[in-house]
């Protein structure tokens, strides 16, 4: 049933993508007639341009990225759960080092949390999203550059993953979810959908949200910056919706307080 999510999720995510929903306005305008394929392209470049000239991202990262206050962790943890998705885990197979991407402060934070936390275990869960080659996993990656920095004696590595769900039910297989409560760090925007997926699942999460994307612009000539927010954004909303509508969370967006 996992796989079945997995692949379908994939192949939404190939048509409601904007960039590919742009290209395939640019086909249908193609293929359509004269009439229908000036409106078409009418859509198609009034929505690139309200991209090239206007965060359209930063609408619907907000509330996602501030439903949770950014707060100092708390003193005490049972241990940190750091979730996947910084890793460049092909790259990093390729050229013998550790590549990371735009969400590089999941992993940037974890030296600091290992000095705050020395005697917790710190799990970092993740594998590969891939389809078709799962031989690079990006749990795998982080490790290689922990190690490299002598800061592995309490890490635990889950590499089994391929999304936040299966993040939540195989990091539970590693540690003791009862043990108290746990920091779950990701991406600020990502944070309201981990949370709710890991209550679900039966851990006491405390949120710390790192690599925030939303500048305060409310003008950015930049396209690509634009489209790549837009893109994050209209990503997320999805999961969100789609793992709601599959019970894999409990609510759209997950109270603020935990209930215990």
């Amino acid at each position: 049933m996992q796989d079945l999510f997995l692949y379908l999720s994939k192949i939404l995510w190939a048509l409601a993508s904007p960039d590919h929903f742009l290209l395939l306005l640019g086909l249908l305008m193609a293929w359509a007639g004269r009439r229908s394929g000036l409106w078409l392209s009418t859509v198609s470049v009034g929505l690139l341009l309200l991209v090239a000239i206007y965060p359209v991202g930063n609408l619907l990262l907000s509330p996602l990225e501030n439903h949770f206050a950014q707060v100092e962790p708390p003193d005490q943890v049972a241990g940190v759960i750091v979730l996947g998705g910084a890793e460049e885990a092909t790259l990093s197979a390729v050229h013998g080092q550790p590549h990371m991407n735009s969400a590089a402060e999941r992993v940037m934070v974890i030296p600091e949390l290992m000095q705050r936390y020395p005697d917790v275990p710190v799990v970092i869960t993740g594998g590969s999203s891939s389809i078709i080659n799962q031989a690079y996993r990006g749990a795998d990656v982080v490790e290689q550059w922990l190690k490299s920095l002598g800061l592995a004696s309490h890490l635990i590595v889950e590499r089994e993953s391929r999304n936040t769900f299966e993040n939540a039910i195989y990091s539970a297989d590693k540690v003791d979810p009862d043990a108290g409560r746990w920091l779950l760090v990701t991406s600020a925007f990502h944070m309201p959908r981990s949370v709710a997926v890991f209550r679900k699942q039966g851990w006491d999460v405390v949120p710390y949200a790192v690599d925030y994307r939303i500048s305060g612009d409310r003008i950015s000539v930049q396209f690509w910056r634009n489209m790549r927010d837009l893109t994050t954004a209209v990503r997320e909303w999805i999961g969100i919706i789609a793992y709601y509508l599959t019970d894999k969370t409990d609510q759209l967006l997950p109270d603020r307080k935990p209930d215990r």
